[in-house]
């Protein structure tokens, strides 16, 4: 995928339209230790995109079924 440089100025609507579009995954993963015991480990999996994308590409990855379940 190409990066693409423009000049023109993109409005938070436009940015906002293409986050939802493309969407975006933010993994963490963190551990804090002391002296090799460990006191504190975080694991964050965040999605941020619209239903539509979110199920397209969950389907690919095998995640529909959990997606979909009913709580």
């Amino acid at each position: 995928m190409a990066v693409e440089k423009t000049n023109s100025s993109s409005s938070l609507a436009e940015v906002i339209d293409r986050i939802l579009d493309k969407g975006i995954v933010i993994d963490i993963w963190a551990r804090v230790s002391l002296v090799g015991i460990e006191l504190l480990a975080i694991e964050a999996r965040i999605v941020i995109a619209s239903v539509e994308t979110y199920l397209k590409y969950a389907e690919a990855v095998g995640l529909t079924a959990s997606a979909a379940a009913p709580a």
